[in-house]
């Protein structure tokens, strides 16, 4: 008489075994097909290549600030289309990456308002405020907003919905009323 009780639990821990494998080995097809590490590892090398904010404004370069977090689906969606604009553009403005989780740039944070992300804020070559974008810009829209601040001229306005991820605020905008609006900026899809 053959004992298939030893076999019948073997198959059933392989069984199980493949299961987890699979699994995991799907989790990280999913996580490289949706580009995230690509993403993190453009939002890491902008923000390792960022001047200071002060340094920004006071170098004759119209600058723009971005505000982001490193969980930020929105961030991630426009990381791509700001590193190849920021490469475009490299050695006529500067871009200045903002971690909002880093205390570090809390005062930055309230001093410009910011309650949702990605939110670019403007600074002509003065280093003075003049507008924001709240949401995902793309690169044609990142194109023409850096050229705009590089030439001196009227920021574009856009009316479509952009995505933006929200954060909480407790203060008023103490800065001049001058952005790029969308219908819905703080939707998030």
């Amino acid at each position: 008489m053959i004992d298939n009780s030893n076999s019948d639990k073997d198959l059933s821990f392989l069984q199980k075994f493949f299961l987890v494998f699979l699994s995991l080995f799907l989790v990280v097809l999913l996580f490289f097909s949706r580009s995230g590490f690509k993403a993190n590892a453009m939002l890491d090398q902008l923000a390792k290549n960022s001047l200071e904010p002060d340094i920004a404004l006071s170098n004759g370069k119209p600058t723009v600030f971005e505000f982001y977090a490193d969980w930020c689906e929105a961030c991630k969606e426009m990381a791509p289309d700001m590193f190849d604009a920021e490469k475009l553009n490299s050695n006529k403005i500067d871009i200045v990456l903002l971690n909002v989780d880093n205390s570090r740039w809390f005062d930055l944070i309230d001093k410009y308002d910011v309650n949702g992300i990605p939110q670019l804020t403007f600074f002509n070559d003065k280093g003075e405020f003049i507008g924001f974008s709240l949401g995902v810009r793309k690169y044609t829209e990142l194109n023409e907003i850096f050229l705009a601040l590089i030439n001196n001229s009227e920021l574009p306005s856009y009316t479509k919905l952009s995505n933006s991820s929200i954060l909480n605020s407790k203060n008023n905008l103490k800065v001049p009323n001058n952005n790029i609006r969308s219908e819905r900026p703080r939707d998030h899809s």
